[in-house]
């Protein structure tokens, strides 16, 4: 499976009110932004990671983890990362089981291929 090209990974108009915020990019909010969220990040896969050790599910730290993820992914214009966390923490709320591992690979995939995307822009 091919990565999708930065432009479908990205809302183009959240990235570009993130630019208008700093336009002559002397604050360096887009590079900050995206380190926080990266920072984030790295907090927080560890934790999503204890969280399905042993092939047991903590849907409390799931539902944190996808709720934190889909709100600092939207704001950077990673409008299917955000989705696709709002349904795993609709799941883990839920307690409901079924399909959630798969869905959490495809959002740790989902991830590296944002975190590519943000890199190019910078």
């Amino acid at each position: 499976m091919s990565t999708p090209p930065p432009a479908t990974l990205l809302d183009p108009q959240a990235v570009q009110r993130l630019r208008e915020l700093d336009p002559s990019g002397g604050n360096k909010l887009l590079e900050r932004v995206v380190g926080a969220f990266s920072t984030s990040l790295d907090r927080l896969l560890p934790e999503l990671a204890r969280a399905r050790q042993d092939g047991k599910l903590d849907f409390t730290a799931i539902r944190h983890v996808s709720h934190t993820l889909k709100s600092s992914s939207a704001s950077l214009g990673a409008i299917a990362l955000s989705a696709r966390c709002a349904d795993i923490e609709s799941m883990a709320r839920d307690e409901r089981a079924d399909g959630l591992p798969e869905q959490l690979d495809a959002m740790l995939q989902d991830i590296q291929q944002v975190r590519a995307a943000l890199a190019a822009l910078l």
